[in-house]
């Protein structure tokens, strides 16, 4: 018993012994220190340096203000986006990504008061296009950096000194250029560098070839959209530890290099829309992701891409491909776009296998395509047939299926007479494109039940329908109803909608109030219709977003109401072939000429022919009035007084026009990345005959300023507008000698002085002109030769008819000796005014006018529709190609 007492004894000494040397241990340790002073005061500096503000910068997924739960005086160690060091409390970590900080970003921030950074990350803000700081430089703890959609300007070769940098993201920032020296610094510095993003960054400057050296370690090379140009850099290939690549929309040309195997590692591969040639290279073993889309690939699809059971995603759209689609052989397949080549049907039956498909794209297939073969595929939620030859079951009729989870369908341009049955179901559907088919009738009520509360894309043009009772859909943004019979009174869309198009109808009745209430409307086309009455006074209701406005070809009478203030947005007004009368509203006409006109810097098409206006044109008050048209079209109204010179002057895209063949064919809404939701269109006179233009091609410079009454003489500094394509002053009373500097008008291919009062010989210098088709200098005071050689070997009499002093050929009349002598002509005159015809460009506007014409007024690209352009790309993105976000 004593035995076992002294025992317990000593266990019970044991236990106090260390119980005490754990309490001396833990008082012995640290306390999780709290961040000094110093930091916290730079964080506070820097948070009241930006107020919040989630309506600016670039389209985020979620905003979430985290600066908003910090505190003076309390520790910032415990803030939301804020990381510090356990032990030290030093601020390592900042998080401010979609944070809604908007204002300008100080060289000098107190940003830079947090030496001990390793990881930033500023992304989604709107700094007002500040600059890029050489401070970012003295972050050299730095091991993640991500500046994206945030900064803009030149890169700092400064951002090379943090050679700790583990990986970079600078992607995405407006007007950001990467110089040959930076670039080779990184390269040098950046030796622990696994991540480098660089997508949108203009990298023109740089040798695709010294890819070669960034550091052996690099896992993720993101390059996309950096104008890098020249042949494909084979020498890429020796980065072996790549998983992730992307060089789309380079200039990239010539072969994909077979070596592209030696990147065992990787994984997903980008180098969509460049100018890729040749077959696609063999087996890419670990590959997930294959986008090749958008290039000049030819040659069939190679027989890996069936057997390869990693492979989730395959885009090879939008390229020269044929032959035939073979069985797949995995199951793996998610998505599968293989549209816009010469492939043939049949379509494989492994697709209808393939039950972890959620994206197909078969558009534009040779030969008639099976729809009922898609019916097991329960996960599809995007399928794009269009410009296919389509057979549906019983032709749309009794589909005994449906397709539960889609959110997109593209069968335009597929034959189809019906709506498709299989789409009863679909309430989950976002976008919907059933244009250019043969559906007649009315659209049948089960329709008001698909994607109610969802589809926001709905286009039905182009059919034969006749009649559509309402619009159901609570969430609709683009609704085209265009280009059918639709009979009755307006619709009315719900208030999200955008973009209302319902022109080329049988619609009858006025435009009723209720229209007004639609206050997001930024595109409204009523065109071509029977709709009468007068305009609605309510219309102002629109006009602070108001974009496009097309009301042409209708039965519209009365005034057009004073609604429209200089602060609107408009871009197209075309109110031709109406029955409107009185003057233009002094909001968008002051006195004769709209002179306000001249703010709109990004304007490139201005057209107001055919109405009753009058007066002298004034010159500019700015430099840069006009400065970017392209088309300008004053003709058949009654202007006086000579042509300004000062503005011709300010026409410097005529003098210059350059176009990048990939950005835009046409003048539209459209553009890179973006869809063409809308395309202008007019009549214009090109090459002396009326044409009615549907699309604008982009090149097109045009200036008509004919059946006016202009005096005085033709100014030689028109002379300077070397892109000038078509010029035509006829019908008014000019004077004096046509300019020798038009000589100069290389791009020139059509020119009319005719029916004015021009004296003189025709200027030798003319015959220079190597593009001109088109001339007429008939009806003026012309004397003595006509000039010789190139074009006007071509030309007929009545180029030259009612000049009664004229020879030589292709008249009759000989010029003897003294006809041929020199003519002593006057100097040219430095007055003068230029104008242009035509259509709306890309970021500008246009003005059409009333009467028998078009009137466009164009403000500057405003953010609002610079943000409506991204969210719409990143939802085309998301839903219809269903690519990762680069």
């Amino acid at each position: 018993m004593r035995c076992f007492l002294k025992l317990f004894q000593l266990l019970y000494l044991l236990l106090f012994l260390l119980n005490f040397q754990s309490s001396l241990s833990s008082r012995s340790s640290p306390i999780r220190q709290l961040c000094s002073f110093e930091e916290a005061s730079a964080l506070i500096q820097f948070k009241s340096s930006f107020p919040i503000n989630c309506n600016w910068g670039p389209a985020c997924g979620k905003y979430y203000p985290k600066t908003n739960s910090w505190k003076e005086g309390s520790d910032c160690c415990s803030w939301d986006g804020v990381t510090c060091d356990n032990i030290k409390g030093q601020v390592i970590g900042l998080d401010l990504s979609c944070n809604c900080l908007y204002g300008s970003f100080p060289s000098n921030s107190s940003l830079f008061h947090l030496p001990h950074l390793q990881k930033l990350n500023l992304a989604f803000n709107y700094f007002n296009f500040s600059k890029m700081s050489t401070n970012f430089g003295r972050f050299t703890s730095l091991l993640h950096l991500n500046l994206s959609y945030s900064l803009t300007g030149q890169v700092p070769s400064q951002v090379s000194h943090l050679s700790k940098l583990v990986s970079l993201d600078l992607s995405r920032n407006y007007l950001q250029t990467l110089d040959k020296h930076t670039f080779e610094g990184l390269v040098e510095n950046l030796t622990e560098v696994r991540q480098l993003f660089l997508d949108g960054i203009n990298m023109s400057s740089i040798n695709p070839n010294v890819l070669m050296n960034l550091s052996s370690s690099l896992r993720t090379l993101s390059l996309n959209d950096c104008d890098l140009q020249g042949k494909f850099p084979e020498n890429i290939f020796r980065l072996s530890q790549l998983n992730d690549l992307g060089l789309s929309w380079n200039y990239f040309s010539g072969r994909i290099p077979s070596s592209i195997i030696n990147l065992r590692q990787l994984e997903f591969l980008d180098i969509s829309n460049n100018q890729l040639e040749g077959s696609i290279p063999d087996a890419f073993p670990n590959l997930i992701s294959l986008d090749l889309s958008s290039n000049l690939l030819n040659g069939t699809l190679p027989s890996w891409l069936y057997t390869v059971c990693t492979l989730k995603h395959i885009y090879l759209n939008d390229n020269k491909l044929s032959g035939d689609i073979k069985e797949f052989q995995c199951k793996s397949l998610e998505e599968i776009s293989l549209g816009n080549n010469k492939l043939k049907v049949p379509i494989p039956s492994s697709i209808s296998h393939l039950v972890n498909l959620t994206l197909v794209d078969l558009s534009n297939l040779i030969g008639v395509v099976e729809v009922d073969m898609f019916s097991k595929l329960q996960n599809l939620q995007h399928l794009d047939l269009s410009y296919n030859s389509l057979s549906l079951s019983s032709n749309g009729g009794s589909a005994n299926y449906t397709m539960p989870n889609l959110q997109s369908l593209e069968l335009s341009f597929c034959n189809v007479n019906e709506f498709p049955q299989f789409l009863r179901g679909s309430e989950r559907l976002e976008y919907l494109d059933l244009s250019n088919n043969r559906i007649h009738g009315k659209i049948p009520e089960w329709m008001w039940d698909v994607g109610k509360d969802s589809l926001w894309n709905l286009n039905l043009s182009h059919n034969s329908l006749t009649d559509c009772e309402q619009i159901p859909w609570k969430e609709i943004v683009y609704l085209d109803l265009s280009s059918n019979f639709i009979r009755g009174d307006l619709l009315i869309p719900p208030s999200t909608t955008m973009v209302f198009l319902i022109s080329n109808n049988s619609l009858s009745g006025e435009i009723p109030s209720l229209l007004c209430h639609a206050t997001n409307l930024e595109y409204l086309d009523l065109s071509h219709n029977n709709l009468s009455g007068i305009l609605p006074q309510c219309l102002g209701n629109l006009t602070q977003v108001l974009f496009v406005l097309n009301l042409q070809m209708n039965n519209f009478h009365g005034l057009i109401p004073p609604v429209f203030t200089k602060e609107c947005p408009l871009n197209y007004l075309n109110l031709n072939g109406n029955q409107l009368e009185g003057p233009l509203p002094q909001a968008i006409i002051n006195d004769t000429f709209p002179q306000w006109l001249e703010s709109l810097t990004q304007l490139r098409v201005l057209v107001l022919h055919s109405n009753q206006l009058h007066g002298s044109i004034h010159g500019p008050w700015s430099s840069h009035s006009f400065s970017k048209i392209q088309i300008f079209d004053l003709s058949n109204n009654h202007f006086t007084g000579p042509l300004p010179v000062k503005y011709i002057q300010n026409f410097k895209v005529m003098i210059n026009l350059t176009v990048d063949e990939r950005e835009m064919s046409y003048m539209g809404t459209g553009g890179r990345a973006a869809s063409d939701f809308y395309n202008y269109s007019t009549r214009i006179a090109i090459k002396g005959q009326e044409i009615e233009l549907e699309k604008i091609f982009f090149r097109l410079t045009s200036i008509d300023l004919s059946s006016n009454e202009f005096q005085g003489e033709i100014p030689k500094v028109i002379g300077e507008l070397n892109s000038l394509k078509e010029l035509n002053l006829s019908h008014n009373n000019l004077r004096g000698c046509i300019p020798t500097s038009m000589g100069n008008l290389t791009a020139l291919e059509s020119l009319d002085l005719s029916s004015n009062k021009l004296v003189g010989k025709i200027p030798t210098q003319l015959s220079s002109l190597g593009s001109l088709e088109v001339l007429n200098l008939s009806q003026n005071q012309l004397v003595g030769p006509i000039p010789e050689g190139k074009q006007f070997n071509t030309f007929g009499n009545d180029s030259y008819a009612s000049n009664l002093g004229l020879c030589g050929f292709p008249l009759s009349k000989r010029c003897d000796d003294t006809e041929a002598s020199v003519f002593h002509e006057k100097e040219d005159s430095e007055s003068g005014f230029e104008w242009k015809v035509a259509l709306m460009g890309y970021g500008s506007g246009l003005v059409f006018g009333i009467s028998a014409a078009y009137i466009m007024f164009t403000l500057g690209k405003p953010r609002w529709l610079v943000r409506m352009v991204e969210e719409a790309c990143y939802k085309l993105k998301r839903y219809l190609k269903g690519r990762r976000n680069l």
